[in-house]
């Protein structure tokens, strides 16, 4: 598959390096690298996803300004890393997981679908959402009990503190003092299945999600070039756009364009999928009193909780934060997915042996 984009019927032409398909790449140093990377990358955005979080259990709504505010007040700055420990451990086989299905998805699907005669640009998108698919039930496997036990962790601080006057959390399960005594408790108290709360919603939530933020991904980068050529080219005294020799782009708009795509396919996958992060989100931390004895929720108690809390309306806490923490997470994800792959890249010697 290549992300070469050429505008052969208005004359006009832009150079993109070539994408890199998953058998030019180097694996153990893809992987090694990656998990590098991506913790780096994790460390960064994670203030932002226990924010997201916190606004999702919160029973009222609850603005991003009085939530960080109340976190540094009463924690400090080691309140919006509760948990990062733990989602860390899990990050690195999981990512491995994504990445591997992703590329070995989108060199298959992407070479089918060219040779069932689909445009470059429908091929593009279907290999990459079938790749998004893949790629999210895989993580998912090794995801949702590192989830349950980092959400766990993120909210706890903030009910235990004195910060729980002001916000209303309904959160009721017992403390734990690490992520390794959290999945512990876990374990004991509901066996694996306490581990994997959510996890057929958070297939359903992640793997749409991640299709239609790679699907939109491959349409906005392309239009985006699209654009590019079209306001670079001049028109003749036909009409068509021309230009007089190809583009080539340098590192700085390559990296420009890719998070301006990202940013878009962001905003349209969260969209679409933010109720059912939000269902996912507390059917994975929040609990419910049944004659004394604590019991998890399912998915109507919680529907129905939400409603009563606000509607539809309730269902979007937390937006903006999602929102911020994915497109930050895919405008660096995928430069650095990127960057990662071209450092991965196999020799020329390696790839004619």
């Amino acid at each position: 598959m290549s992300l070469s984009a050429a505008e052969d019927d208005s004359g006009s032409e832009i150079h993109i390096p070539a994408d890199i398909d998953w058998h030019m790449l180097d694996k153990s140093k893809f992987f090694f690298l990656g998990a590098a990377l991506f913790s780096g990358v994790s460390a960064a955005l994670y203030p932002v996803v226990v924010l997201k979080t916190r606004q999702q259990v919160s029973s009222t709504q609850v603005s991003c300004f009085k939530m960080s505010f109340s976190i540094m007040r009463y924690e400090g700055l080691r309140g919006f890393y509760r948990g990062f420990g733990t989602s860390l451990m899990g990050t690195i086989p999981a990512r491995a997981l994504y990445m591997g299905a992703l590329e070995v998805t989108k060199s298959s699907v992407g070479t089918a679908t060219v040779s069932l005669g689909f445009s470059d640009t429908t091929a593009t998108a279907l290999a990459n959402a079938a790749a998004g698919l893949s790629s999210a039930m895989a993580a998912q496997l090794v995801w949702t009990p590192i989830d349950v036990v980092s959400q766990r962790l993120m909210v706890q601080g903030y009910n235990d503190s004195n910060s729980s006057k002001n916000v209303n959390l309904n959160v009721n399960f017992c403390r734990y003092r690490n992520g390794l005594d959290a999945f512990r408790k876990i374990l004991y108290a509901d066996g694996p299945k306490g581990l994997y709360r959510g996890f057929g919603i958070s297939i359903l939530t992640y793997a749409p999600s991640n299709a239609v933020w790679w699907a939109s991904y491959s349409v906005a980068h392309k239009l985006i070039w699209s654009g590019i050529g079209c306001s670079m080219g001049k028109k003749d005294e036909s009409g068509s756009i021309v230009m007089g020799s190809g583009f080539r782009p340098d590192s700085k708009a390559l990296v420009a364009v890719q998070g301006l795509s990202a940013a878009m396919a962001s905003g349209i996958s969260a969209l679409i999928t933010m109720p059912l992060d939000t269902i996912k989100t507390r059917l994975q931390v929040l609990d419910r009193e049944e004659n004394g004895v604590r019991k998890p929720l399912n998915i109507l108690q919680t529907v129905r909780n939400l409603v009563q809390e606000g509607g539809l309306a309730a269902c979007y806490r937390g937006l903006g934060p999602r929102w911020a923490s994915m497109a930050l997470s895919a405008t660096t994800m995928i430069t650095t997915y990127e960057f990662l792959k071209r450092l991965s890249t196999k020799s020329q010697e390696q790839l004619t042996s």
